[in-house]
């Protein structure tokens, strides 16, 4: 039962984007990993789907696989520069994180069909190559810093109203604050109303960190007929590590009760959240391509709804110093869940045009309905709250991929793309913007291809919620990614 109460309660401070409850916040999170790729194909604003040839077609387009003549594997590491200024109350601060990790990993394994003597060796099933892959599909890597005076309001604002609706209780956050002295009952007899004892003019600060990210290991097979029509099936196990820490800091002056005379003291108080989730699922696509001309491909790829297992556990605590009344401190105290989760699925279509030897163009629009998230109930939880907040706030959106490649020589070329994710929101949404850039280098039967990739994204953090006077920082974000993949080919 606790954690449902929990919904209510406790999750609604330190919430990205708006005041949704933690769960169905963490479903959309756990919803919004990208198709892994190469840095050729991230060069390109990550519009492989009419591609081809390229390994990224083992996470992606698995018919993509039937366009490989031999047998490939590559590495790819990555650099993620992720810097957010977040602007509160009219103060602006800034916060810097910066991580290494292997963004993809994959080999193919090329095979070659028997052709019955006296037949067309390009007619008919020609050939049928398997593929594997790790991809790094999610960084949460990120940092956030927000801070400023506030003369209108406090969380002990927050706290009082959570008294005010769901009562004391005996062991939660609105009953640590009044232990601490941050909430006060007024009034008489049984007409009283909980208010909150910090005096206007508090110093509040927020910081947010999260690491983590989702990976995917996919596993793909995909044939060539008559090197017009590709078909390609894979599927794919994924894994999560997300770690969240929130912490919301106020100092200033609090009117409380010395011996039943109410006093100015200076207070330094500290609500903080952590939250570690684990999981593990599974996914399947099916695509295909046709080459309508030589210079010309379309393709397509359906990605079916990853069934995610989730472990989650959330725990807060609350610590306050007094002058001349002492130290409070309360939790931290734990609130495990293991629940299950499904995603949307994705459908996604593509077109190449192929300039001769001098390169190609191509582009891809993808659609997923993020209203169609699912989070089961069991024994220990009822999804109700959660599915009408997914329902009713997140909508289907449509993501835009173009790129292209330029073969300046033989061996070396040129690539450029620009992405356009958009915002899974209803209202006050913002799509995020991704230019992107590379250049790559072919040398006998080893490549070397290195990509640069600029994000922007905006977020709304609400540290507590008391209504239409609630404050919000907003948070601008860019990350600055580098790519390198080093590849043979054999």
């Amino acid at each position: 039962m606790k954690y449902k109460f929990l919904l209510f309660v406790i999750a609604l401070a330190a919430v990205s984007n708006t005041s949704f409850a933690q769960y169905a916040k963490d479903a959309v999170r756990f919803s919004t990993f990208q198709t892994g790729s190469t840095s050729r194909i991230k060069a390109i604003g990550n519009a492989g789907t009419a591609v081809g040839g390229d390994l990224s077609s083992i996470s992606g387009n698995p018919a993509g696989l039937g366009y490989f003549t031999h047998s490939e594997l590559s590495i790819t590491p990555e650099f993620d520069g992720n810097t957010n200024k977040a602007t509160y109350l009219g103060q602006t601060s800034s916060a810097t994180d910066n991580s290494v990790n292997l963004s993809n990993a994959a080999i193919v394994f090329y095979s070659r069909l028997n052709t019955p003597p006296g037949h067309d060796k390009t007619k008919g099933w020609l050939s049928l190559n398997f593929g594997m892959a790790y991809n790094r599909t999610n960084n949460f890597y990120e940092g956030v810093q927000y801070g400023a005076k506030n003369n209108n309001n406090s969380i002990a604002d927050y706290y009082a109203k959570l008294a005010n609706d769901l009562g004391i209780g005996s062991d939660n956050l609105q009953a640590w604050a009044f232990d601490q002295k941050l909430i006060d009952a007024y009034g008489g007899g049984s007409n009283y109303t909980y208010k909150g004892n910090a005096i206007p003019g508090v110093q509040q600060v927020g910081n947010i960190t999260r690491v983590g990210g989702q990976s995917a290991y996919d596993f793909s097979v995909g044939a060539n007929y008559s090197n017009k029509l590709y078909l390609g099936f894979g599927f794919g196990i994924t894994e999560l590590r997300y770690k969240s820490t929130n912490s919301f800091n106020e100092t200033g002056t609090a009117s409380v009760l010395e011996n039943n005379v109410a006093v100015n003291r200076n207070f330094n108080s500290t609500y903080t959240q952590y939250q570690n989730t684990k999981g593990e699922g599974f996914n399947a696509r099916l695509g295909i391509m046709y080459k309508i001309l030589e210079s010309l491909r379309v393709g397509a790829v359906i990605t079916s709804p990853t069934f995610i297992k989730v472990d989650d556990s959330f725990s807060e605590g609350l610590k306050t110093d007094i002058a001349n009344n002492g130290n409070f401190s309360n939790g931290p105290q734990e609130y495990p869940l293991t629940y299950n989760m499904r995603t949307p699925f994705k459908a996604a279509g593509g077109l190449s045009v192929f300039i001769g030897k001098f390169g190609f163009i191509t582009g891809d629009v993808e659609y997923v309905d993020y209203a169609s998230i699912h989070i089961s109930s069991n024994d220990d939880y009822t999804n109700s709250y959660d599915q009408g907040i997914i329902e009713n706030n997140y909508k289907s959106t449509v993501n835009i991929h173009t790129g292209a490649e330029i073969k300046v020589t033989g061996a070396f070329a040129l690539r450029g793309g620009y992405a356009i994710q958009g915002s899974p929101l209803k209202t006050n949404g913002i799509a995020t913007k991704i230019a992107t850039g590379g250049l790559g280098y072919r040398f006998a039967n080893y490549y070397v291809d290195a990509t640069y990739v600029h994000l922007n994204g905006r977020q709304t953090i609400l540290p507590y919620d008391i209504g239409d006077t609630t404050p919000s920082a907003i948070a601008n974000a860019t990350n600055n990614n580098f790519f390198l993949t080093i590849g043979f080919r054999y």
